[in-house]
């Protein structure tokens, strides 16, 4: 699919972004083995998986494109975990951390508030499907579904929660606790209690009807065992699209009927947007056209516009369950509201609202997995389907990793999704153009039709 290069002299002129692949040496090249050399003597070896295809390490990245330390330049279709919505160093996110950096870099967050922290705030309220919203900000995406949990205990003063098969919402221990896959689970199980009940995600290749109404039932027996048992749920938490899992769409209707039943059992419903949410699929949130708005809304990833931001939105009515502060708050941390991430998040707002990327994640997200699915071979077995710019490639178990380590060798970033590793996972900055849409179509089809995965 291509070719090693020395150095194009006819590319010389061409600005980082808007680039298809150029490699300069085989991936990963001696600088990135060198830096995973000496990366291995400082860090846990849990942290960052090397092998002799991974990692390559970045150095500067723009718009779509990345450049590692060896010179290849790669289109990233990972949009780096789904952050870079507006594309990599968007420059009005960009000045905007600058201009913030030159006034305030730090401040305190729960004693003595930035004022852009109160800013942001008014804004994602405005956003949010409450007309008297309330949030709480935090750093990580983990800690807002903390958030949400505690929200919805002391709202409904019942510790049970009910989560889904396939789910990610985190690893810290309260939202390890509603993950469920049993790697990341089992080493800590004996700190994560028996408040969680699992039912199953709809299944993407069965019956969409079929699937539903087993899902539900499902749902409806540990509704109802709960009960009986003396400790109903207090929370229902779900993601509108499952991530991690391979990108599974449930089917139309299934949101609003977990809603339903959930609110029936008197629990709460939390919907985990931290992937989904800001434009991904194609609509601000991934539960709007689905007729079901949640009781409490996580966000993060692409909140920050590239630093750790994330949020915990619901109703007054819901976020007042949380005592009024007497000086000292039950969930704070040193770096709430920090004045770069909230200037960063604002302009990211900004930007999504001034240059229509909602829109177009919509209209160029539909073009990509139509291409894709005409492009991969019929003989390849692969499936197609996402929404908007979330989409994933099912392969077969473990081809989703190898088809990962085969398309770097092209220049196209992808992550892997799926318990089995069975997923090629595609969420890339709403602003890569349509030649590097076509050429990475054309890398996967060709990786896919000569079986070089």
């Amino acid at each position: 699919m291509f070719s090693l290069i020395e150095r194009d002299e006819n590319r010389e002129g061409e600005i980082l972004g808007d680039l298809n692949p150029a490699m300069c040496v085989s991936p990963p090249g001696p600088e990135s083995a060198a830096q995973s050399a000496r990366l291995r003597r400082v860090e846990s070896r849990n942290v960052t998986f090397v092998s002799e295809d991974l990692p390559v390490f970045w150095s500067e990245a723009r718009g779509a494109n990345v450049r590692d330390v060896d010179g290849n330049i790669y289109v990233d279709l990972t949009g780096a975990f789904g952050v870079s919505v507006a594309g990599h160093a968007h420059p009005t996110i960009t000045a905007a951390i600058r201009g913030q950096a030159g006034t305030l870099v730090h401040g305190m967050g729960d004693v003595h508030p930035p004022k852009i922290k109160g800013q942001l705030l008014e804004r994602l309220c405005d956003l949010s499907p409450w007309a008297d919203a309330r949030g709480i900000l935090a750093s990580a995406g983990s800690e807002a579904v903390e958030i949400a949990l505690k929200t919805a205990l002391l709202s409904t003063g019942r510790s049970g929660v009910v989560a889904f098969e396939g789910g990610y919402h985190g690893l810290t221990l309260g939202a390890l606790a509603v993950t469920a896959r049993d790697y990341f689970r089992e080493p800590f199980r004996e700190r994560l209690g028996e408040s969680v009940s699992f039912v199953p995600f709809p299944d993407p290749h069965g019956g969409p009807e079929a699937e539903k109404a087993r899902c539900l039932t499902a749902l409806d027996h540990v509704l109802e065992a709960s009960a009986l048992a003396g400790h109903p749920p207090g929370a229902v938490i779900i993601e509108p699209i499952q991530g991690r899992a391979g990108v599974r769409i449930p089917p139309p209707g299934f949101l609003a009927e977990v809603a339903e039943r959930a609110r029936g059992a008197g629990a709460l419903v939390i919907f985990d947007e931290i992937f989904t949410g800001l434009g991904r699929t194609g609509s601000l949130f991934a539960f709007e056209g689905e007729a079901v708005t949640p009781d409490i809304l996580c966000l993060g990833k692409a909140l920050g516009g590239g630093l750790p931001l994330s949020c915990c939105l619901a109703s007054a009515e819901v976020m007042d369950a949380w005592p009024r502060s007497r000086g000292e708050a039950l969930h704070t941390s040193t770096f709430l509201g920090h004045p770069l991430a909230c200037a960063a998040s604002l302009a990211l707002l900004r930007v999504l609202e001034e240059e229509e990327l909602v829109k177009r994640s919509r209209i160029e997200g539909s073009r990509l997995i139509r291409l894709l699915s005409d492009a991969l071979p019929a003989d390849s077995g692969a499936r197609v389907r996402g929404r908007g710019m979330f989409i994933g490639v099912e392969l077969g178990p473990g081809l989703g990793g190898a088809a990962a380590v085969s398309l770097l060798q092209d220049g196209v970033l992808v992550l892997t999704a799926g318990e089995a590793g069975e997923v090629i996972e595609i969420t890339p900055p709403f602003t890569i153009s349509r030649p590097q849409i076509d050429w990475c179509v054309e890398a996967i089809a060709g990786r896919l039709g000569d079986s070089k995965i």
